[in-house]
């Protein structure tokens, strides 16, 4: 667990930095620059901010950072839907006509992140004073400010005992030990925060809702030609990765929600999304991600299926005799501690890809910007349409050594059809 905390906290560290060299696509600014009734860069500012508190928290080594991350989105989205309903609410359902805006959308935030991380009450009023004084004293600012407190309160209600907050040492978890079963992968000897699959979505149905598919059998053509190209790809001294697959696999290895927020907050900049359609898409986004998560950690542990690491070094007993085992075999990037089917990195990239494209109206956005966990060498990268970013999301966990090919197709199917699903089930245009 140290180690897993390390590396989370690694990436906190980088990610909270914001650097932006030559050729990186700088995020929005904040209220000190910007501030008009229709700007979304309020919904940008607290997505950086709720990052943050995540980060002192716990580093987002717990499941309650995405969460937060959207009950937060849901509050400011419906507390400007409140004032003008264009999309349909999620947890509030009041009105306040002549309510500001900016106003009443800040306050939501900063009440759902003071309730949720109480401890970091003096840097959220702080940061929330700095939004109110882009906003002139009266009537409208009053309105908001009550607006804000109840779409707040309405949200953090909703999910209390919700069932994020899990032992994420899985104290229940017992390791099976036929061929195909995960086993720990060291340096961990637990499996994480099994019992996630149990907790509440905030979109879907159910957890299951979407459970993806039985894996291929061990002795199938499929599983001996996912085997053989993680064996090859994602070996540590791989000499079949090239040099830009290496990148893109350091690349993509920070945490998801934290990944696709970044994509989310420099899109809506650089195409200047007004503040309504920002405030829905980033709620959607990070329900989808929670969501995401939650109904892969369903598939994950209802299949718990085998890491790479454990299969090649006991591939004489999967009854394939398309696998070698090799003994000394070790991924080029640590595996985490979960079962490997589906990949849920994966899910989560093609989820909030789905998102995005829909609510932009079209794939093709182009962006460049930067990851915590990139090597010196490629700080940046850039792509022409979110399916691109999320193909190579998934691509590189097996470049990673860290998933099966299998894993990750089946996760993007799982992640499309989270993200599909719910933005045609919820927060609906009017």
């Amino acid at each position: 667990m140290k180690r897993l905390w390390a590396l989370t906290t690694a990436i906190a560290l980088a990610t909270v930095a914001y650097m932006t060299p030559s050729g990186a696509a700088a995020e929005a600014p904040t209220a000190s620059t910007v501030s008009t009734a229709t700007s979304s860069v309020v919904v940008v500012d607290w997505s950086r901010i709720v990052f943050e508190a995540a980060m002192t928290d716990d580093g987002f080594v717990s499941f309650m950072g995405p969460r937060n991350q959207a009950m937060m989105h849901i509050a400011m989205h419906d507390a400007l839907n409140a004032i003008e309903p264009r999309f349909d609410q999620y947890a509030y359902f009041g009105r306040s006509h002549g309510a500001d805006p900016i106003a009443a959308a800040a306050k939501a935030a900063h009440d759902v992140l003071v309730a949720v991380y109480p401890a970091q009450q003096a840097t959220l009023d702080a940061e929330l004073a700095t939004w109110l004084a882009t906003v002139p004293n009266g009537s409208g600012k009053t309105k908001a400010l009550t607006l804000g407190a109840k779409a707040a309160a309405a949200i953090v209600a909703l999910r209390q005992n919700d069932g994020t907050n899990v032992d994420l040492f899985s104290p229940n978890y017992t390791p099976g030990t036929q061929p195909g079963d995960y086993q720990f992968v060291p340096p961990y000897d637990f499996a994480f925060a099994e019992d996630l699959r149990y907790a509440t979505p905030f979109g879907l149905k159910s957890p299951k809702q979407f459970r993806v598919p039985a894996p291929p059998a061990l002795t199938s053509r499929t599983y001996a030609k996912s085997y053989n190209e993680v064996k090859s790809v994602g070996a540590i001294n791989s000499t079949t990765r090239t040099t830009d697959q290496s990148n893109y696999a350091n690349w993509w290895y920070e945490s998801a929600e934290i990944g696709w927020a970044r994509v989310a907050r420099v899109t809506t900049t650089s195409e200047e999304l007004e503040l309504w359609r920002a405030a829905r898409m980033f709620a959607l986004i990070h329900m989808t991600v929670y969501d995401g998560y939650v109904a892969g950690w369903d598939s994950k542990y209802h299949w718990d299926f085998w890491r790479p690491y454990t299969a090649i070094r006991a591939g004489d007993t999967d009854g394939n005799p398309s696998t070698v085992k090799d003994t000394t075999w070790h991924s080029y990037l640590e595996t985490p501690p979960v079962p490997d089917y589906p990949s849920t990195h994966s899910v989560l990239g093609a989820g909030a890809a789905e998102v995005l494209k829909r609510c932009f109206g079209t794939d093709h956005v182009p962006f460049s910007m930067e990851s915590s966990t990139a090597l010196p060498a490629n700080p940046v990268r850039s792509f022409n349409t979110f399916t691109q970013a999320a193909n190579e999301n998934a691509d590189s966990r097996v470049r990673a050594g860290i998933h099966f090919r299998f894993a990750t197709e089946e996760g993007q199917a799982l992640g499309r059809k989270v993200g599909g699903y719910i933005v045609e089930h919820h927060l609906q245009r009017r």
